[in-house]
């Protein structure tokens, strides 16, 4: 006689490897390399620079 299959433990990790697959999916899709994140950082710093420099004084 084969040990017993716990079913909920069965659907669980079905379940969880679906999610894995789906956030791989979306990683690849939606995903910034690193030097598009750093120029995007730089484009928000300068922007910020330049309001700051505009800014009146009070």
């Amino acid at each position: 006689m084969s040990t017993p299959i716990n079913l909920n433990k069965v659907k669980k990790e079905r379940n969880r490897a679906s999610r894995k697959a789906r956030a791989d999916e979306n990683a690849v899709s939606f995903g910034q390399s690193k030097a598009q994140k750093e120029l995007l950082k730089a484009k928000a710093e300068k922007i910020a620079r330049n309001l700051d420099a505009h800014k009146r004084e009070t």
